[in-house]
C-alpha cells in the first residue's frame, strides 16, 4: 500500500512522515488511490480539519476521530492499530502541553513502525517542527497558486536512524 503525492513521491508503509503541502495535494493524494479503502484508515482531527470535508469517506474502514489536546492526541496513538494513520497538525492542540511534544514525537515514530503515519500541515510552524524530530521523510510540497500550469517544487528530507542530531541533513532531493 503506497500513498502517491506527487508523481514519484511516493509514501510507503513503516514510516512516519511530515507533509508540508497545500491542502488540495494531500486530499488528490488520498482520493485518488482506491487502495485506500481496502486498509484500515485513522483520520486525527484537532479543533478543526482543513481536510476532512474533501476526503471521499466512503469506505467502512475509514475511521475519524479528533483529538482537541495534545493528552487525547497521546491516548489516540497509543491505541492506533491501523495501516495508515494520519494526523491533520493542529498548533492548538499544544496550547500549555509544549512539553508533550517530544513524548508526541516518540509515539508517531513508534507508529510508523508497523502504520504508514503521516502528520499533515499547510504550513510550518513551531510546534510541528518539533513534532517532525523523528520523522523519517519530511516533504515540503511549494505550488505556485497565481500561475496556471506551473510545476510544484518540493523537497524532500530523509532522516534515518543511527544520527542523534535531530535536524541533520541526509538528503535533499530536488525534483
Amino acid at each position: 500500500m503506497l500513498i502517491e503525492l506527487l508523481k514519484g513521491m511516493t509514501l510507503h508503509p513503516g514510516t512516519f512522515n511530515g507533509v508540508i503541502a497545500p491542502e488540495k495535494v494531500i486530499v488528490a493524494a488520498l482520493n485518488g488511490n482506491p487502495d485506500l479503502q481496502r486498509f484500515l484508515f485513522l483520520y486525527v482531527s484537532g479543533n478543526y480539519s482543513r481536510l476532512l470535508n474533501s476526503i471521499n469517506r466512503s469506505s467502512k474502514n475509514f475511521e475519524i476521530r479528533r483529538s482537541f489536546t495534545a493528552h487525547q492526541l497521546v491516548t489516540t496513538l497509543k491505541e492506533a492499530s491501523h495501516t495508515v494513520v494520519l494526523v491533520e497538525h493542529d498548533p492548538t492542540r499544544f496550547e500549555g502541553a509544549e512539553d508533550l511534544i517530544p513524548q508526541i514525537a516518540g509515539l508517531l515514530k513508534e507508529v510508523g513502525r508497523e502504520s504508514l503515519v503521516i502528520l499533515y500541515t499547510p504550513t510550518m510552524d513551531r510546534t510541528f517542527s518539533g513534532l517532525i524530530r523523528q520523522a523519517d521523510h519530511i516533504i515540503e510540497i511549494a505550488m505556485a497558486e497565481d500561475t496556471p500550469g506551473r510545476t510544484p517544487h518540493h523537497r524532500l528530507r530523509l532522516q534515518r536512524g543511527g544520527d542523534s542530531r535531530p535536524y541533520a541533513q541526509r538528503t535533499l532531493g530536488v525534483f
